[in-house]
């Protein structure tokens, strides 16, 4: 923005907030860059957590009744709020943007307003407490930051309760959902825990069972989101779905699961409800090595099954669970957004600051060789979204050296330039890593350390697509090749596609690259692209039977290595 003076760490200090999240479980600490450009991922500056469960201290071994927060756990709370206040002084977080949140713990503890208190005399910050209601709103906000769209169930699973409602957003922005926020019931993970021992789990069933049916009757779930093509979507967030999807994901049929990022997971309801094989993989010696499931965690995983079971008798029929990092940092940013801010998608936005300006002859171009088949229409497969998101990214590793330059793009949505971004899916992470991998050249030019990878990666892809990332990311390396600094007035090639039906009844792609200089005067590099566009359509190349033939013409006259 015109007019901001940057303060030397990357961004205005004008746009950092800084957040606390008193839950349950622990202590979240961020500071998070909301500068417009980029405020729709919520870029972090800074993450760290105290690990205070403010719910065990009011629980302790024996107690059959809560007691007040200790002395000793309020002191360790003030030191841990004293040392962020020294982090946001580092950052230059302005006082009045820095806030104190809290919920359920806090909220329903003996002394809650002397501990709110003691908290204010020592750090001069005050605690909003969140009523219950308002927690789950916040919550809903925090699942519809994590994807472009959401539409479906949402469930936040905390220490002390979940929260239960729908949401559904609009093109232009706005979020929907159970007209009071959220139905809240004392369920979170330690909480089931603690009534697993007390009552044993046929005398819990029945008390979850029934206020879990009296909330879904209560939020009145849209029928359109019921009978949406796709069936139904579950969206969960929260420290013990969280630690259910790793688990999941260790278990996932692509092993390793090359993703390590929980926001955008998504698996068949199936697999979600199997819970004695969840079970199982935390109680094996294996344990330990089930990525970011900590004994904890671990621990609450019969909770969190429970759970599961009796969400299976009483939701409405889902299809898919998506799982979601949104939490009480993401649902507050999310909340104060505008509308125009929330409806960017989030993969546009992640890779805008990297784009190569102009970018519009270069998205136009990639939109003409979008187009699908004679039987398969284009907007399934590569969205506008999609293709801006690539044509901003696809110089992003220009300057890496060819042995590089391939393997660091396949890497860049899971630990390179766009591994960070919030809101996106596991499949768009897939996508774009495979489309920027064929860009500078694809599994021929990787590394063996990265072919194993490219291979997990591929099998994220929804089916019938690697091929057309394969013509499609090796398209934009003849563009790249001509237009090294992007494509600005002048245009040096014109691309034509159709369909054409073989004398055999297959389909064929006709590629047309017309190039406003002579054909001899092309250099070896680019006469290295377009071979491979042809390449694509070699069966060797294709996954399975999926795949068409390509024919590469340069200036209407057909193109090969003769």
């Amino acid at each position: 923005m015109a007019g901001v003076e940057d303060d030397g760490k990357g961004a205005s200090a004008r746009w950092c907030h800084g957040l606390v999240d008193m839950g349950s479980n622990g202590i979240r600490f961020s500071v998070t860059d909301l500068s417009p450009q980029t405020s729709r991922i919520l870029p972090t500056l800074h993450l760290s957590r105290a690990a205070i469960s403010l719910y065990d201290a009011q629980y302790p071994p024996g107690a059959t009744a809560p007691i007040p927060i200790p002395h000793e756990t309020i002191k360790s709370v003030i030191n841990a709020l004293l040392r962020f206040k020294t982090t946001c002084a580092d950052f230059d977080v302005p006082e009045h943007q820095v806030r104190v949140v809290a919920t359920e713990a806090t909220r329903k503890a003996v002394n809650s307003e002397a501990f709110r208190a003691d908290i204010l005399d020592k750090t001069g910050w005050e605690v909003e407490l969140l009523e219950k209601e308002v927690e789950g709103r916040v919550g809903a906000y925090g699942v519809a930051s994590s994807f472009a769209r959401v539409r479906g169930l949402v469930m936040d699973l905390g220490g002390g309760s979940t929260q239960l409602t729908w949401v559904r957003t609009t093109e232009e922005g706005e979020i929907e959902m159970y007209e009071k926020g959220s139905v809240s019931l004392p369920y979170g993970a330690a909480a089931l825990m603690k009534g697993l021992q007390t009552l044993g789990a046929k005398g819990l069933e029945k008390q979850v069972v029934g206020d879990l049916m009296t909330a879904v009757k209560a939020i009145a779930v849209p029928e359109d989101l019921v009978k949406q093509e796709g069936g139904l979507s579950l969206y969960v967030s929260g420290g013990g779905f969280r630690g259910w999807g790793f688990v999941l994901m260790s278990q996932h049929s692509i092993n390793p699961y090359p993703i390590p990022i929980i926001n955008g997971f998504r698996t068949p309801v199936e697999s979600f409800h199997n819970t004695q094989t969840v079970q199982a993989a935390v109680q094996g010696k294996e344990t330990a090595d089930i990525f970011r499931v900590s004994q904890r965690r671990a621990a609450q995983v019969p909770a969190v099954a429970f759970l599961v079971d009796c969400l299976a008798k009483t939701l409405p029929s889902v299809t898919n669970v998506y799982f979601c990092q949104g939490g009480v940092r993401e649902g507050m940013h999310f909340r104060d957004m505008a509308p125009h801010k929330r409806k960017e998608d989030p993969l546009v936005t992640a890779t805008k600051q990297y784009a190569r300006h102009p970018i519009q002859g270069v998205v136009e171009v990639l939109l003409q060789a979008a187009q699908g088949s004679l039987s398969e229409p284009r907007e399934t497969v590569f969205s506008v979204a999609l293709v801006t998101a690539f044509a901003q990214a696809m110089y992003v590793h220009a300057a890496f050296p060819k042995d590089l330059a391939a393997g660091a793009a396949l890497r860049s949505t899971t630990t390179g330039f766009f591994a960070a971004a919030h809101g996106i899916s596991h499949e768009q992470r897939a996508l774009l890593a495979i489309l920027l991998c064929e860009r500078y050249g694809g599994f021929g030019s990787i590394s063996p350390t990265e072919q194993d990878f490219y291979h997990r990666m591929m099998q994220l892809l929804p089916n019938g697509v690697f091929w057309r990332c394969l013509v499609f990311g090796r398209i934009a390396a003849v563009i790249a090749s001509v237009h090294p600094a992007g494509i600005g007035s002048e245009k040096r090639v014109k691309l034509e596609t159709g369909w054409k039906t073989t004398k055999k009844g297959n389909e064929k792609l006709c590629i047309d690259f017309a190039f406003t200089q002579g054909i001899d005067e092309l250099d070896e590099a680019l006469h290295g692209t377009l071979l491979k566009v042809g390449k694509a359509g070699k069966k060797k190349q294709w996954l399975g039977e999926e795949g068409h033939k390509v024919q590469v013409t340069v200036n209407g006259k057909e193109y090969s290595d003769e």
